[in-house]
């Protein structure tokens, strides 16, 4: 019962150092920002993929309507939960990637294990955040209108997931490896 509750507080202070990292320096919260609206923007024009490759096909002057219109349509058929769940997805995104190029700057591709395990929680939570976009050009498009609530399920999954890779991570800039801690 101590060891779970000593591994609880490590992986909580671990995940209060990877959220926080990105916010220690303008630049790396600009950074973390323009990936968390990039990723938003993929996961809502994904949404529906021909309508948004049709739309912004007749010019770039559409995207703004495009993202309305599909945010709004995210709303519909999925509720404010889904959208919030989109937008939390978009920003840990944020976050996963100023943390991924900040441990790959210090430590190097050899030294940055947990980079790997991030690397699931992004796909997986992707899939989740952006719904039958992605998972209609695998050809499984159906699949998250059946699921129970409009697939919100598996997506706090994958937020979930994406949490703890971060919180097994922690800061970006440190080793977690401690010499006799197994």
């Amino acid at each position: 019962m101590v060891q779970t509750a000593t591994r609880l507080r490590r992986f909580g202070a671990g995940l209060r150092e990877a959220l926080g990292y990105p916010v220690g320096s303008p630049r790396r919260a600009t950074a973390a920002l323009l990936v968390a609206v990039l990723t938003y923007c993929v996961l809502v024009l994904s949404t529906f993929p021909t309508y948004s490759a049709q739309m912004l096909g007749a010019g770039l002057h559409y995207l703004d309507y495009v993202l309305v219109s599909l945010t709004q349509t995210t709303v519909r058929s999925n509720g404010w939960l889904g959208l919030a769940l989109i937008v939390v997805y978009a920003a840990l995104t944020g976050v996963a990637a100023v943390n991924a190029v900040a441990q790959v700057s210090v430590q190097g591709l050899s030294g940055s294990t947990d980079l790997g395990g991030t690397l699931p929680g992004l796909v997986v939570s992707g899939c989740a955040g952006c719904g039958a976009g992605v998972l209609g050009l695998f050809g499984f498009a159906g699949a998250l209108a059946a699921m129970p609530f409009h697939g919100n399920l598996l997506r706090v999954g994958g937020l979930l997931l994406l949490l703890f890779f971060l919180g097994r991570t922690g800061d970006p800039t440190t080793c977690r490896y401690r010499p006799g801690a197994g």
